[in-house]
């Protein structure tokens, strides 16, 4: 969640914080705040509650001269509300020490009772004060900057990535991690730290991922990692694969517009080099071997929100090609219900930023009972890849806006992609069926072109329902989680009542919502590929048009069986059955966006939602 930025290096310290941390607002977030050495040989810190942006006038007020070591933060409020003095940093040492911490300290009241009978003052309701003071209490009694971390970090409990500065180390910043993310940057005579590489990718793309339980420290010469008990680690760099001009709006109003726009490329971006000849494979999943592949009798899928309705459409499609029983569970729930796991249990995660910690638990949890896993996430070096047996990147670039777009459909066509490879592994499917589904993927890329397209007629829509208070959204099979994640968006950034349901539920209970003027989107299954549930919607269609919906009807292209029955349609290019969700999200996608737009409220940033949830 919280956005974390360290470095030490010759130039404008308080640039690299501030730009650092502009590039992280996408987190989530309500107060920042930076720490600068100044040379005087003192620390000064700024912070504010609100938005950088808040932070930022502050210092034009109140500028600070700053050295070559600063540490900056964007806090999503967790212990204490988000106030001026609850924001990070802290200070420590009698303002010596400055300290910013990513996750929560579980244990926080018992320390806090330790720093308060040791004659420590507190000034904050925060978890991670507590923490500054007693690492500046072990510094105060003549420990450096290291050490005090060494013998502080094994008694914390929870979730932590710490970063602290001392006066008396000028150049320095020593860093842990538990739990959270934590990677460095590697720059010619600066180097940097931060919660993801967003936060120094316009200054260098060299980067090396800190592992669990580990010290790393950064001056601008050197970059040293150890384990927690002080043993070396040697660790290797990698190459961020975009740019800092990916993470920008490149003139759209929102990066949620641009990322919707983006999807084409990132699903191409998924496809490439998995797709030879009408098969598919992955070369990551050779790490697995094929024979743990054909031994498997069941496939759990965990992950949470957007990412849990893009492994429920995935579920459809492995179920029907691979021909082994997939099941999709919240991970936050998932070790807590002693599930039923053995050696042929495989496991596949999805997580956009591969930090979701609930996620990342359930992985651990799944190794520890040695289950094999596979890691559906589109950043490199993540945590959750790592901790998997092989992982699968979808490669759809930077996604900023806190309501997930590109990576939702890119994590679909990497399901499918895997659902493809277990069934050439297994034998489950014919070669003909093999193709037609290559062909599939093949050409989403360009009918993705088309269903953006759509974004004029869903915008018109948006803005004539600008003062709606309840959309329902209603699909069978495939377009079930559609409608889930259509729901999900509006009530992401909207902030009003939405639902997706089942259309077979309609009659259980659910119609008792239906009332004079109750929009509904309604996602059609193709009349061609799939008659049977087609006639099926058609008649919910007609049910609830009865008792006085407003049906806003999602077809393909040629499918004139419901006009008379919606009073809008929305069509899109022609796909099979299971590859119609992929273009359907796209004007859901656009008209929680648009609708958002015409309430005047902040599209990529919604209120109390962060993009990488990095606590449970």
């Amino acid at each position: 969640m919280c956005g974390i930025v360290g470095y030490v290096g010759p130039n404008d310290t308080v640039d690299a914080l501030i730009s650092g941390l502009r590039r992280l607002e996408y987190r989530g977030y309500d107060s920042a705040g930076i720490a600068v050495s100044t040379p005087e040989g003192s620390i000064t810190t700024r912070k504010k509650a609100g938005k950088l942006a808040r932070l930022e006038e502050l210092l034009e007020v109140q500028p600070v001269e700053a050295t070559n070591t600063g540490i900056g933060h964007t806090r999503w409020a967790t212990h204490g509300g988000p106030t001026d003095v609850n924001a990070h940093p802290h200070l420590g040492d009698d303002g010596k020490l400055a300290l910013i911490h990513n996750g929560i300290i579980e244990n926080f009241a018992a320390l806090r009772e330790e720093a308060e009978a040791a004659g420590i003052a507190l000034e904050s309701e925060t978890d991670t004060e507590v923490v500054a003071a007693l690492l500046g209490h072990r510094v105060a009694q003549g420990e450096d900057l290291e050490s005090a971390f060494r013998g502080l970090v094994p008694r914390l409990e929870g979730t932590f990535t710490l970063l602290a500065m001392h006066r008396d180390e000028p150049g320095k910043v020593v860093s842990a991690r538990h739990n959270s993310p934590l990677v460095v940057g590697i720059g010619e005579g600066e180097n940097f730290l931060g919660s993801d590489v967003a936060a120094f990718v316009s200054f260098t793309q060299r980067a090396v991922a800190v592992d669990e339980d580990n010290i790393a420290v950064i001056t601008p010469e050197e970059v040293r990692i150890s384990t927690f008990a002080g043993e070396p680690v040697e660790f290797e760099e990698f190459e961020v694969a975009w740019d800092a001009e990916a993470a920008d709006k490149g003139g759209w109003s929102s990066f949620m517009a641009k990322e919707i726009n983006d999807q084409p490329d990132a699903v191409a971006n998924t496809i490439r080099g998995r797709l030879h000849d009408g098969q598919v494979e992955i070369p990551e999943l050779t790490a697995l071997g094929d024979e743990v592949l054909r031994n498997i009798d069941r496939i759990i899928i965990i992950a949470c929100g957007t990412a849990s309705y893009a492994g429920m459409t995935g579920t459809y499609a492995i179920e029907q090609w691979a021909r082994v029983p997939v099941e999709v569970q919240l991970s936050h729930e998932f070790r807590y219900r002693d599930p039923v796991l053995t050696d042929r249990t495989l496991l596949i995660s999805v997580s956009q930023s591969g930090e979701t910690m609930d996620t990342l638990m359930a992985v651990k949890y799944a190794v520890e009972r040695g289950v094999k896993t596979i890691s559906v996430c589109n950043t490199q070096s993540a945590t959750i890849p790592r901790e998997s047996h092989a992982a699968v990147y979808t490669h759809a670039g930077p996604e900023v806006a806190v309501a997930s777009t590109k990576a939702y459909v890119a994590q679909i066509t990497a399901l499918y992609l895997i659902g493809l490879h277990i069934a050439r592994v297994r034998g489950t499917m014919s070669a003909e069926e093999t193709q037609q589904a290559a062909h599939q993927l093949d050409e989403l890329p360009e009918k993705f072109r088309e269903a953006v397209a759509t974004h004029e007629q869903v915008a018109q829509l948006a803005h004539w329902m600008a003062d709606t208070r309840s959309v329902l959204f209603l699909g069978r099979h495939v377009g079930y989680p559609t409608a889930l994640e259509g729901a999900l968006k509006l009530k992401e950034i909207a902030y009003i009542h939405a639902e997706g349901f089942a259309a077979g539920e309609l009659k259980h209970g659910p119609i008792a919502l239906i009332d004079h003027g109750q929009p509904v989107f309604v996602i059609v299954p193709s009349p061609r590929t799939a008659p049977i549930m087609h006639s099926k919607v058609v008649s919910n269609i007609q049910e609830i048009r009865a008792r006085g919906a407003r049906v806003i009807a999602i077809v393909e292209v040629g499918d004139t069986s419901v006009l008379p029955y919606a009073d809008d349609v929305i069509r899109l290019p022609l796909a099979d059955a299971l590859f119609e969700p992929l273009l359907q999200v796209v004007p859901l996608q656009w008209f929680a966006l648009e609708l958002s737009t015409a309430k005047g409220l902040d599209v990529d940033q919604p209120r109390n939602l962060a993009k990488s949830v990095t606590v449970e």
